[in-house]
């Protein structure tokens, strides 16, 4: 059930990584969910990793959207590092 409630917080995370990093980005809303749920999965793991909590505390948890949001950033900022390049 974690990974279903990491997906449904990573798309919602996705849009708001889009909303902390504007600019273009070589792709549009598809990539933008993607990189969301991504984003999320990666927090999730990154939390219990780095800081040994529960990979998901609660779906209105702070800790949980925060997670989601680092994590989406993250992959963000990469795969706009990765693509950037090779649309030039």
């Amino acid at each position: 059930m974690s990974i279903i409630a990491w997906i449904l917080i990573g798309l919602l995370a996705g849009a708001i990584a889009k909303t902390l990093m504007p600019g273009k980005d070589p792709g549009g809303c598809l990539i933008t969910m993607v990189i969301g749920i991504v984003g999320g999965l990666l927090g999730g793991w990154l939390g219990k990793v780095i800081f040994g909590v529960d990979s998901i505390d609660g779906f209105f948890s702070l800790s949980t959207w925060i997670a989601a949001v680092v994590g989406s950033v993250i992959v963000l900022a990469v795969y706009r590092l990765l693509a950037g390049n090779r649309a030039r």
